[in-house]
C-alpha cells in the first residue's frame, strides 16, 4: 500500500515536472545573464519562484470555483486558450531560438513577476494542472510535487550560469533551444486537442 502511495506521488511529480521544463529556464536566464550579474540573477530565480508558487497554491486551491462561478469559464476553454499561448511560445523558441527578449534597460522588477513567475513559471501548462490533478492525485500528493518540482526548477535557475557555460562550450545551447521549442508546441497542441475532446464530450 506505502509502494503504491509512493508510486502516485511520484506519477504526479514526474507530470508536474516536465510541465514546469527546468531545462528551459535555464535558456531563460542565459537571457537575463546578458543585462544583469549572477547576484541579480539569483535574486529573480528566487523571488519568481516564490511568486509562482503562491499563484499556483491560488489555482489549485480555488482556481475550479474562480473559473466556474466568478468568470464562468469551463476548464476546457482555459485548456484551448492555453495550448494556443504555449503553441506559440514554441514556435517563437523554435524560429527564434530563444523563450524571451528584453528590452534594452529593463529593471529586475519588471521581469521577476513577468514574465519569468508567469508565464514562465506559473504558465498556462502548470495552471492547468494545478486545477485538475487534485481530482485525480489528491490535494496533498499535487501540493508537495509542486513544491518539489518548483524547487528543482529553482536549482536549475540558481546555477543556470555554470550549467549554460557547459552547454555553450560544447555547441549545445542553441540547438536544445530548438529542440525544447518544438517540444513546447507539441505540449501546446496537446493541451488543445484536450480541450476539444473534453467539449466534445460536454456536448453529448
Amino acid at each position: 500500500m506505502l509502494a503504491f502511495k509512493i508510486k502516485y506521488l511520484l506519477s504526479c511529480m514526474v507530470a508536474i515536472l516536465a510541465l514546469v521544463n527546468p531545462i528551459q529556464k535555464v535558456f531563460v536566464m542565459s537571457t537575463l545573464q546578458a543585462q544583469f550579474d549572477e547576484s541579480k540573477t539569483r535574486f529573480i530565480a528566487s523571488k519568481a519562484t516564490i511568486t509562482a508558487f503562491i499563484i499556483l497554491l491560488f489555482f489549485l486551491l480555488l482556481g475550479e470555483l474562480v473559473f466556474s462561478y466568478v468568470f464562468h469559464i469551463e476548464l476546457y476553454a482555459f485548456q484551448i486558450t492555453s495550448g494556443v499561448v504555449l503553441f506559440y511560445n514554441g514556435i517563437s523558441g523554435l524560429q527564434k531560438g530563444t523563450f524571451i527578449r528584453l528590452d534594452y534597460g529593463v529593471e529586475v522588477k519588471d521581469v521577476t513577476a513577468v514574465p519569468i513567475a508567469i508565464p514562465m513559471i506559473a504558465g498556462p501548462a502548470t495552471i492547468t494542472a494545478a486545477v485538475t490533478f487534485p481530482s485525480h492525485y489528491g490535494h496533498t500528493n499535487t501540493i508537495v510535487s509542486l513544491a518539489v518540482a518548483l524547487f528543482i526548477n529553482f536549482l536549475f535557475m540558481y546555477y543556470a550560469r555554470t550549467i549554460g557555460t557547459i552547454l555553450n562550450r560544447y555547441n549545445l545551447m542553441g540547438p536544445l533551444v530548438r529542440i525544447f521549442g518544438l517540444i513546447v508546441a507539441t505540449i501546446g497542441v496537446q493541451m488543445m486537442l484536450n480541450g476539444f475532446a473534453s467539449f466534445w464530450l460536454s456536448l453529448k
